[in-house]
C-alpha cells in the first residue's frame, strides 16, 4: 500500500507552521513524522559488551544512553559521540535485565535489576571515568529481597528518592533510599524490610472469569509520565493491570503473603481473556507518552493498544459474560425478526457520488482494492490494511453502508489469511456489521464460517439458518446450510483450525501446567562465524507455574500460602477493557523481555523487536505497516526512541546497540532504503513469523534456538540446558 497518504500531514507544511503557530509545540510532531520514519536507517553500531545487550534506556535529557548486559556490566554511552564514558562491574551474578537513570540527579545515579534477584544502585561520580576492567565499584544501595529474577525498573519524573523494581517472584518492590540502602538476602531470618508495594504470589488469573491464585510473575512494570500515580504492571498472565498508588496500601513485608489489591483496571484483548493456553504471557507494558493510552506486547501473540480511561465509548469495557456473547449470536437472533432486507434500510452504495468528497472516493477505491484482493485470492495483507485505512483512518467520513462492506470485506480476507487470532478479528467485525445492519446476510454467512474454524459448530449453524432466511435463493448460502448440519451430526469439533477448541490438556488445571522460561544470557564471543552461530550460554528453567507453597519453602523466602481465596467466598469477577488497535507481522516468542514502544512524544507510531533479528514499525491509528529494519543476527529485544531526536536505539541477542536515525538516502515503506534486499520480500517474512507465532514456545526453541546453541556449546563444553528452578 505505497500509495497510501499518512494521517500526520506534510512536513513542509508543519515546518511553516510552527514559525507562526505559536499554540503548537511543532517539535513534537516533526520528532517521528512519516517522512522521517521512511528514512531510518542505521547510523552507529555500539559495541562495548560481551554479551546480549538486553536493556537500554536514555536519560531526560537525551544525553546519555545506558545499557545493561548478560556480561554483567552497564554502559554509559555519549549520545552525542557515540563513545563509552563509563564501563562498570555491577558485581551482579547474572544478566542484567534492565538499567535506569534516576531522575534529578544530575544523571549521576543509575540502578539496574538481574537474573541474580538483586537491585543495585550505583554513583557514577565515584568511577574514574573509561573503560577498563578496573570500574568495580561498591554499589551505594544493595536490594537483595526478591527471590528470582528482576526483570523491569521503573522510576518516577522529578522523583530522585525511589525506584521500583518488578520481579518474577510476584512482587513488585519500592526502594526508597531514603530509608536504608540496602537489605538482608531473602530467606533471611533477620529480614523485615517493608517495601512490597504489590503482592501478587497469589494474583494470576486463567481467565477474566476465574479468581486469581497462582503466583503472577512480573515481566514489565511501567509509570505514567503525566499521571504519576498511575502504575502498569504485565506478567505470567493474560491480563496488565492498571494500579492507582494512592490507592494502595503502605509497603508491606514478605513475611505475611497478602491478597492482591483491586487494580483500577484490567487490560487485555477479549479473545484472549478466556481460559487459553497457559503460555500466553506479556513480556512489556508500557503507557503512552500522554499517559491516555497503553501498549502490552504479547509472547506467542501481537501487540495491542487499549485506552487508559473506558469512559466515554472511546474503548470498550466487557465482562466474560460478553466475551460468550460476541461468539454466538443466538440470542440476538432470538430477539431480532429475520427478514430480506428493504433497499431504505441503509443509504444506496452507488449514491456516493451524490455525496461526493475526495476523502470519500479514496475510501471507495480502497474498499474496492479491498475486495478485488478477495476475489483473486491474492495480497490478503495489503487488502486488509485498505479497510484497516477505511474504517480506522477515515470513520468519520463514511456512511454506515460503506462501513458495513468495509467491514464484511475485512472478515472475509481475515478468514482467508487466517493468521494468528485472524477468526477472532473476522468475529469482531462480523458482529459490528451485523450491529449497522441486521438484515446483512453476508455478516451472518462470514460469521457462521468464522465460528466453525473457531470448532463452534452449533453456533455457525445457527448464524448459518439465519443468513439463509435473509438469502433464501442464494445457493452458496444452501450449500454451507448443508455442510454446517453435516458438521453438527458428525461432532466434527477436532477438525477445527488452529484457532479453535482447546484440548482436554489445555483445559486441564494450571496448576499443574509447566513453564518453559528462556533466558537471553546468551553470552557472546568476539569471533563470529559467517553460520550465525550464537554463542556462549543458554538458561532455561523449568518449574510448576505458580506452586506458590513450594516457592516459599524451596528458597526460604518467609510467607504462608494465602489463604485469601477460600472456596467459601463467592468470587466476583472483574470487568476488563478491550483492545483499540492490534500490530502484526513480527514475532514474540523466543524471550521474555521483547518490548514494545511509542515512537516520539506524539506517540503516534509503534515499534516492537522481533525473533527474526528485525524490528517493526506501524502506524498507530491504523495498525498499517510502516517499516521493517534489520537490527540484529539473531532477535531484536529492545527498541527505545530517544526523548527529542529522531533517533531510535535498538539492541538483543548481539553485544552492540544499534543507533537508527533518518539518514536514508531515499524514503521507502515497509523496506529498502539501507536496510537491504534482506527485507525485500515483505510478505514471506511476515508469513514465516505468523506461522512461528502458531506454534507453542517449546516447539519453537528446540529447532530454531536450543538446535544452534547445542552444536557449538557441547563441542566448548558449556551447555548447561537446564537450570533448576523450584522457586
Amino acid at each position: 500500500m505505497e500509495n497510501l497518504h499518512f494521517h500526520d500531514g506534510n512536513i513542509y507544511n508543519l515546518i511553516e507552521k510552527r514559525h507562526y503557530d505559536v499554540r503548537r509545540d511543532g517539535n513534537h510532531t516533526l520528532q517521528m513524522h512519516s517522512s522521517l520514519i521512511r528514512r531510518l536507517s542505521q547510523e552507529a553500531e555500539l559495541e562495548g559488551h560481551q554479551g546480549c545487550v538486553n536493556s537500554v534506556a536514555w536519560n531526560s535529557k537525551g544525553s546519555l544512553l545506558i545499557s545493561g548486559s548478560d556480561d554483567a556490566r552497564m554502559n554509559i554511552w555519549s549520545y552525542s559521540s557515540r563513545k563509552i564514558l563509563y564501563s562498570i562491574d555491577t558485581g551482579h551474578s547474572a544478566n542484567i535485565f534492565c538499567t535506569k537513570f534516576v531522575p534529578e540527579t544530575s544523571d549521576e545515579l543509575v540502578v539496574s535489576g538481574a537474573g541474580d534477584a538483586e537491585v543495585r544502585l550505583f554513583n557514577l561520580s565515584h568511577l574514574s571515568g573509561g573503560t577498563s576492567d578496573d570500574n568495580a565499584i561498591a554499589p551505594l544501595a544493595l536490594y537483595q529481597c526478591h527471590t528470582r529474577r528482576v526483570k523491569k525498573l521503573a522510576v518516577e519524573s522529578g522523583n530522585p528518592n525511589v525506584v521500583w523494581s518488578a520481579s518474577e517472584d510476584g512482587t513488585l518492590r519500592q526502594h526508597d533510599f531514603r530509608e536504608g540502602t540496602s537489605c538482608p538476602p531473602a530467606g533471611s531470618s533477620h529480614q523485615e524490610c517493608r517495601n512490597i508495594l504489590l503482592d501478587l504470589r497469589s494474583g494470576a488469573k486463567t481467565s477474566l472469569v476465574d479468581p486469581p491464585k497462582q503466583t503472577l510473575a512480573l515481566k514489565s512494570c511501567d509509570i505514567s509520565s503525566s499521571r504519576p500515580h498511575l502504575l502498569l504492571v504485565g506478567g505470567s498472565d493474560a491480563f496488565a493491570r492498571l494500579y492507582d498508588r494512592r490507592m494502595l496500601p503502605p509497603p508491606t513485608s514478605c513475611r505475611k503473603r497478602m491478597s492482591p489489591p483491586p487494580c483500577v483496571n484490567y487490560f487485555c484483548p477479549m479473545h484472549l481473556s478466556e481460559r487459553g493456553h497457559p503460555s500466553l504471557h506479556l513480556t512489556h507494558v508500557a503507557f503512552s507518552p500522554n499517559g491516555e493510552e497503553v501498549l502490552l506486547s504479547y509472547s506467542g501473540e501481537h501487540v495491542y493498544l487499549m485506552n487508559v480511561n473506558h469512559a466515554g465509548g472511546s474503548s470498550m469495557q466487557y465482562t466474560s459474560g460478553d466475551a460468550s456473547k460476541l461468539m454466538c449470536f443466538t440470542p440476538l437472533l432470538n430477539g431480532a425478526e429475520l427478514h430480506p432486507p428493504n433497499s431504505g434500510d441503509l443509504e444506496d452504495n452507488s449514491s456516493w457520488k451524490s455525496h461526493y468528497s475526495p476523502r470519500l472516493e479514496k475510501c471507495w477505491t480502497l474498499v474496492q482494492f479491498a475486495e478485488k484482493c478477495l476475489e483473486e485470492g491474492t495480497n490478503y495483507v495489503y487488502g486488509i490494511e485498505a479497510c484497516n485505512e477505511v474504517i480506522d483512518g477515515h470513520a468519520q467520513d463514511i456512511a454506515p453502508s460503506l462501513r458495513h462492506d468495509c467491514l464484511c470485506t475485512r472478515a472475509a480476507l481475515l478468514l482467508k489469511r487466517k493468521w494468528k487470532n485472524d477468526v477472532h478479528m473476522a468475529v469482531r467485525d462480523c458482529f459490528n456489521a451485523w450491529k449497522l445492519n441486521n438484515s446483512s446476510f453476508r455478516a451472518l454467512h462470514l460469521m457462521s464460517e468464522a465460528l466453525s474454524q473457531l470448532g463452534k459448530n452449533k453456533e455457525a449453524l445457527d448464524c448459518a439458518f439465519a443468513a439463509q432466511i435473509l438469502a433464501p435463493s442464494n445457493s452458496l448460502v444452501a450449500e454451507w446450510v448443508e455442510n454446517m448440519k453435516k458438521n453438527v451430526a458428525a461432532g466434527a469439533n477436532s477438525d477445527a483450525s488452529q484457532d479453535g477448541p482447546r484440548s482436554e490438556r489445555e483445559d486441564s488445571d494450571y496448576d499443574e501446567e509447566l513453564e518453559l522460561d528462556f533466558e537471553t544470557s546468551v553470552s557472546g564471543d568476539e569471533g563470529r562465524d559467517e553460520s550465525n552461530i550464537l554463542h556462549g550460554s543458554l538458561n532455561l528453567r523449568i518449574h510448576r507455574r505458580g506452586d506458590s507453597t513450594r516457592e516459599a519453602s524451596g528458597n526460604g523466602s518467609c510467607g504462608s500460602p494465602s489463604s485469601t481465596h477460600s472456596d467459601k467466598i463467592l468470587y466476583q469477577p472483574e470487568a476488563a477493557i478491550d483492545m483499540k488497535q492490534r500490530y502484526v507481522g513480527h514475532c514474540n516468542t523466543g524471550t521474555d523481555i521483547k518490548q514494545a514502544s511509542f515512537l516520539g512524544q506524539r506517540g503516534e507510531f509503534v515499534a516492537s523487536g522481533s525473533d527474526d533479528g528485525r524490528w517493526y514499525i506501524w502506524e498507530k491509528k491504523t495498525g498499517r505497516l510502516i517499516k521493517i529494519l534489520h537490527g540484529d543476527e539473531a532477535v531484536v529485544n529492545c527498541v527505545q526512541c530517544h526523548p527529542y531526536d529522531s533517533v531510535v536505539a535498538t539492541s538483543g541477542i548481539d553485544n552492540t546497540i544499534k543507533i537508527w536515525t533518518p539518514s536514508a538516502s531515499v524514503p521507502s515503506v515497509v523496506a529498502g532504503g539501507a536496510a537491504g534486499p534482506e527485507t525485500a520480500n515483505v510478505l514471506d517474512i511476515m508469513e514465516n513469523n505468523q506461522r512461528k507465532l502458531c506454534l507453542n514456545r517449546e516447539a519453537i526453541l528446540p529447532f530454531e534456538l536450543l538446535e544452534r546453541f547445542r552444536m557449538h556449546e557441547f563441542a566448548e563444553g558449556n551447555f548447561h540446558p537446564f537450570e533448576c528452578a523450584q522457586s
